[in-house]
């Protein structure tokens, strides 16, 4: 009875963790004939889709920003002004662009920065990602 408990308990302990761990969702832009990378990024109940963006070095990007539906108000925010990306956009449900180029090779974090009351802020709820700007 004591080992049925014990598994009970380390099954429900793997299950917070793997919950608390967003699926990790990479886009790879491809610059257009225009000269522009370009990517769509859906924000919802506590996800980012896509949550790692891999883009070029010194090549204009353009992300197309928007909220899944809902009422929970959502947002995207990056402060990397060393390498070109500095931004903080409230999320609709019509697409809002960004425009950037990034200017440093690097991994670049982003995340919505709400918080409701005393509750985990959504980028603790894993409303977080990564930009990476590769050569």
């Amino acid at each position: 009875m004591k080992i049925a408990k014990a598994l009970l308990m380390l099954l429900f302990l793997f299950a917070v963790v793997v919950a608390e761990e967003p699926e990790k969702k990479v886009f790879t832009a491809v610059i257009g004939p225009d000269g522009i990378q370009k990517v769509s990024i859906v924000g919802g109940e506590y996800y980012f889709d896509p949550n790692h963006i891999i883009v070029k070095v010194n090549v204009p990007v353009e992300l197309s920003v928007r909220k899944a539906g809902g009422f929970v108000p959502h947002d995207i925010q990056m402060n990397a002004p060393e390498a070109g990306m500095k931004f903080d956009q409230s999320f609709g449900t019509e697409p809002t662009i960004i425009s950037f180029t990034p200017i440093k090779v690097g991994t670049y974090p982003f995340s919505c920065t709400k918080k409701f009351l005393f509750f985990k802020s959504h980028e603790e709820k894993g409303m977080k990602g990564i930009i990476e700007v590769v050569e």
